[in-house]
C-alpha cells in the first residue's frame, strides 16, 4: 500500500464532520480576526495581547474538551498535552520573530498583519508535514523511535545551548531572499507588493513575512515530531497544532515585550522535550514503565510551570 492511500486511511480515521467542524472554527477565527476586531492596523498593547491570548487558549480548551466527548479521554488529554507542548515550543518562535521584526523595523502596527497571513502559510506547511509524518509513522513504525531520540538530541543541546548572534544581516536565507527578489528599500504602509517605474517589488514587511514562515517550518521540526510521540492521530496533532499556533499571534506582543522575564523557561523546555522523547524508549523497548496520557500531560504541566514560577522568581529583582 502506497504512502498516499496510509495518509488517506489515516486522515478519514475521523468522521468527515469532524474535519469540516474543524476548519470552520479556523475560518470563523480568522475572519473574526483581522475583518473584525483587527480590521484597522494598530499598535497592539500588552493588556489587549493577553486578552486575546486568553481567548484563544480558552477556545483551545474547549475544543479539546470536544475531543474528549466525541472520541474519549485518552485523545482529550493527547491533544491538550499537544496543544500546551507546542504553545510552550512557541515561546523560542517568539523571541525570533521579535528579532526579525527588529532587523526589518517593522512597525508594530503592521506586525500583526504579517503574523495573520503568516498563519495562513502555517495552516498549509503543516498540514503537509503533518501528514506526511504520519503516512510515514504508519508505513515504518520505526520512525517514531528516530522522532523520540531526536526530541531527546534536542532537549539536552537546548539545555547547553548558548544564546546566538541577534545579528540577522548574515543569514543564508534572509541574503538568498534578497538576491532573487527585488525588494524595495522601504515600506510602504501594510503593503506586501509595490509599483516602480512599471516593475512590481516586494516590500521589506514582505521578506519580513517571508521570515516568519521559514522560522515556523524550522521550528516545526521540533515541534511536530513532539506530538507525534504523545499521538500518532493526524487529527489530534495537526488540530492541536493549528489552535496553539492561532493563540502564538495574540501572546506574542505581551511576551515580546517581557521576553525577559523568562529566561530560565528553556531548561524546563528542554526537559519536556527529554521526557516525551525517552518515555517512547521506557515504555515501548525497555517496558519499564507505560504513561498514560493523563500522566504524560501531568508531567509536561509540572516542568512548564515550575520553569515559569522559578523565571518569574529569578528576575524578579530586574522587573
Amino acid at each position: 500500500m502506497g504512502t498516499e492511500s496510509i495518509f488517506f486511511m489515516e486522515v478519514m480515521s475521523k468522521p468527515l464532520w469532524a474535519w469540516i467542524s474543524f476548519f470552520a472554527v479556523v475560518i470563523t477565527l480568522l475572519i473574526l480576526d483581522l475583518g473584525l476586531f483587527n480590521k484597522k492596523d494598530h499598535e497592539i498593547g500588552i493588556k489587549e495581547s493577553l486578552y486575546m491570548s486568553a481567548f484563544y487558549i480558552t477556545i483551545g480548551i474547549l475544543y479539546g474538551l470536544f475531543v474528549w466527548y466525541e472520541f474519549g479521554h485518552e485523545k482529550g488529554f493527547n491533544f491538550l498535552n499537544g496543544f500546551i507542548v507546542e504553545k510552550s515550543l512557541a515561546m523560542d518562535n517568539i523571541f525570533v520573530i521579535a528579532m526579525v521584526f527588529s532587523y526589518f523595523k517593522t512597525p508594530r502596527q503592521y506586525q500583526h498583519r504579517v503574523l495573520f497571513w503568516g498563519i495562513l502559510g502555517v495552516i498549509l506547511l503543516r498540514g503537509i508535514m503533518i501528514g506526511l509524518g504520519s503516512a510515514l509513522v504508519s508505513r515504518f513504525e520505526w520512525i517514531l523511535y528516530l522522532f523520540a531520540a531526536f526530541l531527546i538530541y534536542s532537549g539536552i543541546k537546548m539545555m547547553f545551548a548558548t544564546d546566538g548572534d541577534d545579528d540577522l544581516s548574515n543569514n543564508k536565507i534572509l541574503i538568498f531572499l534578497k538576491k532573487h527578489m527585488r525588494v524595495s528599500e522601504e515600506l510602504h504602509g501594510h503593503s506586501f507588493f509595490v509599483k516602480h517605474d512599471a516593475k512590481w517589488f516586494v516590500t521589506p514587511l514582505f521578506v519580513a513575512l517571508c521570515m516568519v514562515e521559514i522560522i515556523d517550518v524550522v521550528f516545526a521540526v521540533d515541534s511536530i515530531p513532539a506530538v507525534f510521540t504523545i499521538t500518532t492521530d493526524p487529527f489530534v496533532v495537526y488540530t492541536s497544532n493549528i489552535f496553539a499556533i492561532l493563540g502564538l499571534r495574540a501572546l506574542y506582543f505581551a511576551l515580546s515585550a517581557m521576553i525577559a522575564r523568562f529566561c530560565y523557561l528553556k531548561y524546563a523546555l528542554s526537559l519536556v522535550l527529554v521526557f516525551i522523547g525517552s518515555k517512547i524508549f521506557i515504555g515501548n523497548v525497555f517496558h519499564i514503565y507505560h504513561f498514560s496520557a493523563m500522566e504524560s500531560l501531568a508531567v509536561t504541566m509540572t516542568l512548564l510551570v515550575s520553569g515559569v514560577v522559578f523565571s518569574l522568581w529569578k528576575t524578579k529583582k530586574n522587573s
